[in-house]
């Protein structure tokens, strides 16, 4: 009888406060305005480079790069097959280079390029047009349609080749007129993921894993001769130094390298390759910071091959204290092994190590692929890479955000590798407009037709973020690649030395140029005479 007297209390006692509550008192239409103005400046400011303030020549150049943003975006809001980042990529290239914010974009400074892997740097043009065409490279071609490359003196009977032909000279297949076209096309295909039709040719992730991978064997053993391996990584710099980038974090699986004498070369000289390559660079480019190596070799492997990775890591260390920074490991995720089976041997490495970790690049959501977050953050992971799954760990982006641990995002590599198909839809997004600790990199530019950072630039500021993003989410994406590089501080200072003279030419040539293009246009107005 009590428990029934007090739900009919609780009842009544409910019923009279809804019903004597005052109604809260619609705003009027001035003050909801208002508010609105408020909520979307308060928005703003919290965003991606919403605190900076604009400096001298900033705001004019804003407007520039704004009118051809907006220009973009609001085409393709009236008409969503026009807008290039809702598109694969692989098919948008070239429409994405006619693009007057990308030609902007490309002409800007943007800092450090910190998510990069070594043998997928350099552009597949350079590879075909230059590579393809040396002396001493042979080519198998089995019945399936693939290649296998080799550099050697003679062909060599010893190595097995698929094909009835045997080892084949490129050079006199070329010579061969009712060939070379096809032979030509052939090569071009196998280096890149680029495809007519992407969603018919990569249906999920897992096959466009496969295609990917299967670059990587069609063209390491070419690359992989000492002086093509140098002069690919001494290309792979300049193409990042036009494309107004000043330092390089290669992560690199320091592959074995050969000679024609028969000579292989391991770790430690490959990484003296990188080290005096990047030397040889920055002493003809001195406004080009330079290079650090993160030593990245494939996560499917096992006990006994972990503890060979973290062997030859102690003796890259011991060798290039300075210039091997830290220790990642690569491949797929779902196809590797999980962080939580190496944790004990990651802790055991000083604490005095960086770790660069690829974690959560996948759409998975409660399995290992995504919980690599969780053990990257709790193996104080200096950045993560990709961290494509964050939004699913907030716990880990809480972390991450108080440690400042920066998450390497890569728009262009998430979508041709099938995690997102529009852009408009990366989870980015919401680092973006929180103004998390975010730096965009172009991880395996070379594979699908992009060079530099200029395109996942665009991607990133025309698609992921707001429309009402400007220039200085641009200038914020700069700094941030600066700030969470593992440069030294002194390095750092330079960096930013280099960076805002750079940047402060950027604006003023901008402005500059586009002074041109409007008195040349109302000149032409003011000339016109209909006859």
């Amino acid at each position: 009888m009590n428990g029934l007297w007090w739900r009919c209390l609780s009842l009544c006692i409910f019923i009279g406060t809804s019903i004597g509550a005052p109604a809260s008192e619609p705003s009027s239409d001035d003050n909801y305005w208002a508010q609105r103005s408020r909520f979307l400046i308060e928005e703003s400011q919290v965003s991606l480079g919403g605190r900076m303030h604009f400096e001298y020549g900033e705001r004019a150049a804003n407007n520039i790069l704004m009118a051809a943003k907006e220009e973009e975006v609001d085409e393709g809001f009236v008409d969503p097959s026009s807008f290039l980042p809702a598109r694969n990529f692989l098919t948008v290239v070239d429409e994405v280079r006619g693009s007057s914010t990308f030609q902007i974009i490309e002409k800007m400074p943007k800092g450090a390029a910190l998510h990069i892997h070594d043998t997928a740097l350099t552009s597949a043009d350079f590879v075909f047009e230059n590579i393809t065409f040396r002396d001493d490279l042979y080519v198998c071609r089995p019945a399936d349609g693939s290649f296998q490359f080799r550099f050697r003196r003679v062909a060599d009977k010893k190595v097995t080749c698929a094909s009835s032909e045997g080892w084949e000279l490129l050079a006199d297949l070329r010579a061969n007129s009712s060939i070379k076209d096809e032979v030509d096309t052939r090569i071009r295909q196998a280096m890149t993921m680029i495809v007519p039709d992407p969603a018919k040719a990569y249906p999920n992730v897992n096959v466009a894993w496969i295609a990917f991978q299967n670059i990587f064997i069609t063209i390491e053993p070419m690359l992989t001769y000492l002086p093509v391996y140098e002069d690919y990584y001494y290309q792979g710099l300049y193409e990042l130094y036009d494309d107004n980038v000043l330092y390089l974090e290669l992560r690199s699986t320091l592959p074995t390298l050969y000679d024609l004498d028969g000579n292989q070369y391991g770790p430690i000289e490959v990484a003296r390759l990188y080290k005096e390559t990047t030397e040889r660079f920055v002493k003809n480019h001195p406004d080009f910071i330079g290079t650090r190596l993160i030593y990245a070799p494939l996560r499917n492997a096992n006990d006994r091959q972990m503890d060979d990775y973290l062997t030859t890591f102690a003796a890259l260390r011991k060798e290039f204290p300075d210039f091997v920074i830290g220790f990642d490991l690569v491949g797929q995720e779902e196809k590797g092994e999980p962080l939580a089976r190496f944790v004990d041997k990651l802790r055991a490495v000083s604490p005095s190590i960086r770790l660069f970790l690829h974690a959560g690049e996948t759409n998975w959501n409660g399995l290992s692929t995504d919980e690599n977050l969780i053990d990257a953050i709790l193996l104080n992971a200096t950045r993560i890479g990709h961290g494509y799954a964050l939004l699913k760990h907030p716990r880990v982006l809480e972390l991450a955000v108080e440690r400042e641990v920066a998450i390497e995002v890569n728009p262009i590599s998430n979508q041709v590798l099938t995690l997102v198909g529009d852009m408009r839809n990366h989870p980015a997004s919401f680092l973006f407009a929180r103004d998390y600790p975010v730096v965009l990199s172009a991880d395996d530019p070379g594979l699908w037709g992009a060079r530099g950072l200029s395109y996942d630039f665009y991607e990133a500021f025309v698609g992921i973020m707001s429309r009402s993003a400007d220039i200085r989410a641009l200038k914020q994406l700069a700094l941030n690649s600066i700030k969470y590089s593992a440069m030294p501080d002194e390095e750092k200072v330079r960096a930013y030395e280099i960076w805002t003279e750079k940047w402060a030419k950027f604006i003023t040539d901008m402005t500059y140029e586009y002074s041109i293009v409007s008195r040349s246009k109302r000149s032409c107005e003011v000339d016109f005479v209909p006859t």
